[in-house]
């Protein structure tokens, strides 16, 4: 049943039609039919699964190479004596080299491609290296061979990337989430008779169903019905909008308890809500170009590594070395700078940090927005479901008669509203369950469309209507001190006599405050934004000391609000949990969803807050910083065990005695990596929740 009780509400839908006039970023792409949701993200999962395969499979051929190693065999002192050991190695590293290192190798190509060697090119350079080395060992020259330490050197940088993939994994996702808010079937009406039709056979002009409690299939016109609309996760307007004929209905909202006819206007690439699919991917897009510091200093390496390399084989040639020596000299410079520290520095704080946000309810989805965090200037709140509870809940109950105390006032109004799935109904009833007040039954229920309920509680005639019901019957009621524009007032009659009003709004949620302290504290600017009214945007503003608010902002407009403020120069974060913020935390530089919202929301904001507490948005910002420290220190200690162990390594020092041997050089490189690893740990003290 459809229960209404406040005025009916302008559609806010004709201001979004300029949605459909500004062609988003040029050109649209048809909505894929619903159901069969993005590739991209099948593929990253395979990817996922390739690495983690490559590395376990990696893992255990490498056990027995390092066993058989004359070097690890010399460094821990323990002697095997196994029939043609090199040859086991050869052919147990081959598989390693080409079926482990197959990822590194392809990525050298592509970097060399693009013109920019990064990590893939630094680790392709060095296990290519060790492995001709080797295998040259194995056929004759003098030497020690580098098996095990190619063995290692793959395993490890696997682990790492497969690692930072699992972190990084998610984006598409987001896409497909909003495709699947669309229902897979609609109903069409065709010479009377409903048929069911894939969503994708709508065509404009088509007249379809929309069952209560259904998804509206397409944007469109009603033509017959009235109901109350969800549209929440779409625009973000907290109360379910009323809508009758003549209304736009967007596709994707959810029907309440009404019936409706609706004639399609919009389909597939048209449609509103893929419209904010393609502001989404636009944002996406643009935002995975951050850069990693690691991959930074991982080109800066591969050159030092090359030039250091020949540069060290040049140089004891011309010293008169033996080739051998010059050899082995230049295969240990070039294993050694390439840093299994390096490969895991990052990958491992990421990791970390990931599980610990995770416990502390914050899940990281992209990684750079995370470590960026630190920067954040500017944070725009969401209004409703963010700052605010997003249900609505009895803010007074206010009687004008001495007979009928607010109990007494809210038992009868239960009484009716039971009969009702309203939102305002549930507001009521849950107020009389947490104060125990017993329901009493009703008779004779009746639906007043666009005004309320009626029907008789224990013999007296009980009406719940809203402002509607006495403007038409031009009904004086004593002045009530509710705030018109925050909350929403029903009216309580007994036999035609109006006896007092109950009205509900959106609370704040208690954490609320307290976030905003902190955050001000930190020097970083909060502002409000909402779909909401001006007065509503005040009224929380104010109540929580924030720095400002922008009302009646449209879905498409927070996005280009969040731009202005980058234009600026600010950093921005957003905070929201509905569809229509979707653009906006793509947007935003960190987008962070609050978990009692929407899949898709969380699934295209960067940080995802599980228990939707505002607190968690100032503690992560301070995380974030603590992260970054960490993995500066990382990348710092990482490469500079390098500047260290290369000069070694080349024999700079080899008058005085001082000489890295590869095994040394090993034993430097597993240290390093070990400290890096340790440093991460360290970061579970910085998490204080």
């Amino acid at each position: 049943m459809d229960h209404s009780h406040h005025s009916h509400r302008p559609s806010t839908a004709g201001a979004k039609d300029t949605l459909a006039e500004k062609t988003l970023h040029g050109h649209q792409q048809a909505m894929p039919p619903a159901g069969h949701g993005e590739h991209g993200h099948d593929h990253h999962a395979m990817m996922i699964d390739d690495f983690r395969k490559r590395f376990w499979i990696s893992l255990l051929l490498s056990i027995p190479v390092i066993i058989i190693s004359p070097m690890v065999q010399d460094i821990l002192g323990y002697q095997l004596d196994i029939p043609y050991a090199m040859y086991i190695s050869l052919v147990l590293s081959t598989v390693i080299f080409f079926y482990g290192g197959w990822p590194f190798l392809t990525g050298l190509k592509a970097e060399l491609k693009k013109g920019s060697p990064g990590m893939m090119t630094l680790i392709a350079i060095a296990i290519t290296v060790a492995y001709v080395y080797s295998t040259a060992i194995v056929f004759g020259l003098a030497g020690m061979d580098f098996f095990w330490e190619l063995a290692t050197l793959i395993v490890i940088m696997l682990l790492g990337h497969w690692i930072e993939m699992k972190s990084v994994m998610g984006a598409s996702r987001a896409l497909e989430l909003l495709v699947s808010m669309m229902p897979s079937e609609a109903h069409l009406i065709q010479e009377g008779e409903t048929v069911n039709v894939r969503i994708d056979a709508l065509k404009k002009g088509d007249l379809i169903l929309v069952k209560p409690g259904e998804k509206v299939p397409a944007d469109g016109l009603i033509v017959e019905g009235e109901s109350y609309l969800n549209e929440s996760m779409l625009t973000g307007e907290s109360k379910p909008v009323q809508k009758s004929k003549e209304d736009k209905v967007i596709g994707g909202s959810i029907n309440g308890n009404g019936s409706l006819k609706v004639t399609v206007q919009n389909t597939g690439a048209e449609s509103y809500l893929n419209k904010v699919i393609n502001l989404v991917q636009e944002a996406q897009k643009t935002k995975s170009e951050t850069q990693n510091l690691a991959d930074k200093a991982a080109r800066w390496l591969t050159y030092v590594a090359l030039f250091a390399g020949f540069g060290t084989f040049a140089v004891w040639l011309a010293l008169g070395a033996e080739l051998s020596f010059a050899l082995e000299r230049m295969v240990t410079v070039m294993v050694i700078s390439c840093p299994h520290a390096l490969g895991l520095a990052v990958p491992l704080v990421v990791a970390i940090s990931t599980a610990i946000s995770a416990n502390n309810g914050l899940l990281i989805r992209n990684r750079t927005a995370f470590e960026n965090s630190r920067k954040i200037t500017t944070i725009i709140f969401d209004k409703t479901g963010t700052l605010t509870q997003g249900s609505h809940e009895v803010a007074r109950v206010v009687s004008f008669a001495p007979e009928y105390p607010e109990k007494e006032l809210l038992r009868l109004a239960a009484g009716i509203e039971q009969n009702s799935e309203h939102y305002i109904s549930q507001g009521i009833l849950k107020r009389v369950k947490a104060e125990n007040i017993p329901i009493p039954a009703s008779v004779s229920f009746n639906y007043l469309p666009g005004k309320g309920l009626e029907g008789e509680v224990e013999g007296k005639s009980v009406k719940v209507v809203g402002p509607n019901y006495l403007k038409e019957f031009q009904i004086p009621v004593p002045e009530s001190n509710a705030e018109e524009e925050v909350e929403t007032v029903v009216y309580v009659f007994i036999n035609d006599t109006p006896i007092g009003y109950i009205s509900l709004r959106d609370q704040l949620r208690p954490e609320s405050a307290e976030a905003i302290r902190i955050l001000k504290e930190n020097g970083i600017k909060n502002l409000l934004l909402t779909g909401d009214n001006e007065r509503v945007a005040k009224s929380v503003s104010d109540a929580l000391k924030m720095d400002g608010f922008l009302a009646n902002v449209l879905p498409h407009e927070k996005q280009e609000k969040i731009k202005e403020l980058q234009a600026q120069g600010e950093f921005v974060a957003m905070t929201g949990d509905g569809v229509n913020d979707a653009p906006a935390l793509a947007q935003a530089d960190v987008g962070i969803a609050v978990g009692s919202g929407t899949d898709v929301a969380a699934e295209t904001a960067d940080i995802i807050l599980v228990n939707s507490n505002p607190q968690d948005i100032a503690s992560l910002v301070l995380f974030g910083k603590a992260t970054y420290r960490k993995m500066i220190q990382n990348i710092i200690w990482a490469t500079g065990y390098n500047v260290i162990a290369l000069p070694l390594a080349a024999g700079v020092l080899y008058q005085q005695g001082i000489m890295v041997s590869p095994a040394i050089g090993a034993v430097l490189m597993s240290l390093s990596t070990v400290i890096v690893a340790i440093n991460a740990q360290l970061l579970k003290k910085q998490m204080k929740h």
